[in-house]
């Protein structure tokens, strides 16, 4: 947690559990559907899927997902030819946390450093999720941030987001971040 909190009383919203269409399922393991067998084409990948893949990340300032601080939602993302675009709205227009890859290390998150590392987790979730054909630009929400120009540039900058990445104490945030992301209500 930050030593100074930079959004102390976020409006949290209530979140939509959705069902999984297991219609066209089998029940059983290895019976497969002759459809199935048939397609050696990607099978598409929508909206649905990629909100439902970072919904459930936290927010390093305060114990909700991102989707409950609605810094995500399905209609922000993007999905094309092996290309998703997720564009994520911060909880204040001047969030610090948006531009944590350029920082320099620290075990406590500063002002300098919030909203950065919230695209950084996002980025994260999709690279380890998606399959490699897949391109990831991750993109703040225009207008939603006084620095978006200079945020987008560093979530998008592949040296800079491994550079971050190697760096053991935000690694060891964005995990914390993620722990919970993958056991998130579909």
């Amino acid at each position: 947690m930050p030593a100074e909190i930079f959004n102390p009383n976020p409006v949290v919203f209530s979140t939509v559990k959705r069902k999984l269409d297991v219609s066209a399922q089998s029940l059983w393991i290895d019976d497969v559907l002759l459809s199935e067998q048939e397609s050696d084409d990607p099978e598409p990948i929508d909206q649905n899927e990629i909100f439902d893949l970072i919904r459930a990340i936290y927010d390093p300032e305060h114990p909700n997902t991102l989707e409950e601080l609605r810094v995500v939602s399905a209609p922000q993302i993007l999905i094309g030819k092996n290309r998703v675009k997720v564009e994520f709205t911060p909880t204040v227009p001047h969030c610090g946390m948006s531009t944590l890859i350029g920082a320099a290390p620290s075990s406590i998150l500063t002002a300098s450093i919030i909203l950065t590392f919230l695209g950084l987790c996002i980025r994260v979730r999709l690279l380890r999720s998606l399959p490699e054909r897949f391109k990831v630009d991750i993109f703040v929400k225009p207008g939603s941030h006084q620095s978006e120009h200079a945020v987008n540039k560093q979530l998008n900058d592949k040296e800079r987001v491994a550079a971050a990445l190697e760096n053991p104490v935000l690694l060891e945030t964005v995990e914390k971040c993620l722990s919970d992301a993958g056991n998130g209500i579909i």
